[in-house]
């Protein structure tokens, strides 16, 4: 009996582990399905015994007498020997031993089953659907004295801002010492009386057996609206001296940015005594392009009806190197034998200055300049055998002051 307790002693203490292990674990129900059995890996090849070389020796086997479980058996029972295990290890179920059979099942969803792709995840555009390309932007809120579309109206002045005194500082000291007070304000701020005079042209022309001389001359005194303008021409010859002259006298007002209508009278100086004095209306000013423009008319006491336009532009190639280009235009309305003038367009002149300032105020020039005579205007110089056309080189000073 003690012999088959000896024999049996392992196979118990082997199995008290495995018990321990499972004591007090529940079932799962019935109604769980057991998870699927893990694929039970391929059974390795038993190893090959080694020979055993018997002793020469007899030796008196221990286990003599002893019961021994079948060789085939291994010798420490496996103690999950019976069980289906899962593929992989998992983690102890904290609710293994417990009884969950009263437990209440959750809630069921209330959205469960429910097509919820539709639902709007937000309040509705208001504008949804809306072609907004054609709505008109207002500008900002912006207080502004300008009348412009879409901004908000302003009030008008109140009628007590316009009750007192036009100018307020009367009522504190001597009126008549504030107005002296006002009347050098405007002097000192904008109501300037100044000066000037422009030597345009005074140039030498030079020509095959001709050489002449020209001056262009203009000056004006005011302030910025009203000017008196005066100007003054005349060409000559070194050998026959003057040949005509003229000076005008014009009264100058600004009638928008650059441009000034001009008026008065222009008096016209020849050798042989035929003076005439002419009525003048004309515009100058700076076009676009910085082009210097000086249009007028003139009506005679005769009767007769001419007019003139000059337009230069100054090119700047330095600081101090500057190039002009130049045309002047005479036109009639009728013949004037007496002055051979020929009716329509009767002269051109285009030429080319480039002058060298060597002060602001002071700059020599050379040039060549074209002259054409048209029409009638050209018969008459042939009749007084003139060329109608001419080509003469330019020396020049141009200055102000």
């Amino acid at each position: 009996m003690k012999r088959v307790l000896i024999a049996l002693a392992p196979l118990i203490l082997a199995a008290s582990p495995a018990a321990a292990q499972h004591a007090g674990h529940a079932r799962p129900p019935a109604a769980r399905p057991a998870p699927a059995p893990a694929p039970r890996p391929a059974p390795r090849p038993a190893p090959r015994p080694r020979p055993v070389t018997p002793p020469t020796t007899p030796v008196q086997d221990p286990h003599a007498g002893h019961v021994m479980p079948s060789a085939a058996a291994p010798a420490t029972a496996d103690p999950h020997a019976g069980h289906t295990m899962p593929a992989e290890p998992r983690p102890a179920d904290p609710h293994a031993g417990h009884d969950m059979s009263t437990m209440t099942p959750p809630a069921a969803d209330p959205h469960a089953g429910h097509d919820m792709s539709g639902m709007a995840t937000g309040p509705a555009d208001p504008h949804a659907g809306h072609d907004m390309s054609a709505m008109t932007v207002r500008p900002p809120d912006v207080p502004t004295s300008a009348d412009t579309p879409g901004r908000p109206p302003e009030d008008p002045v109140p009628a007590a801002a316009l009750g007192g005194p036009a100018h307020a500082a009367d009522l504190v000291f001597d009126p008549a010492v504030m107005a002296a007070a006002r009347a050098q304000l405007r002097v000192e701020n904008g109501d300037i009386r100044a000066t000037a005079v422009i030597i345009d042209r005074l140039e030498a022309h030079l020509a095959d057996g001709d050489e002449t001389y020209l001056w262009d001359v203009q000056g004006w005194s005011g302030g910025d609206i009203h000017r008196f303008w005066w100007k003054s021409e005349a060409e000559g010859s070194f050998s026959d001296g003057l040949e005509d002259a003229e000076i005008q006298a014009l009264y100058s007002r600004a009638v928008a940015p650059f441009w000034d209508v001009q008026t008065g009278v222009r008096q016209d100086f020849r050798p042989d005594g035929e003076d005439t004095t002419h009525l003048v209306l004309g515009l100058q000013g700076l076009a676009p392009y910085w082009w210097e423009v000086d249009a007028a008319a003139f009506l005679s006491t005769e009767g007769d009806l001419t007019a003139r336009v000059e337009a230069e532009y100054d090119q700047r190639l330095t600081q101090r190197l500057i190039l002009q280009p130049r045309v002047e235009l005479d036109l009639a309305a009728q013949d004037i034998p007496e002055l051979g003038i020929g009716a329509g367009l009767g002269t051109i002149e285009a030429g080319l200055r480039l002058r060298y300032e060597i002060r602001k105020e002071f700059a020599p020039y050379i040039g060549v300049e074209w002259t054409r005579r048209l029409g009638a205007t050209g018969d008459y110089a042939r009749a007084r055998g003139e060329d109608v056309d001419a080509v003469r080189a330019v020396v020049g000073l141009k200055a102000w002051f």
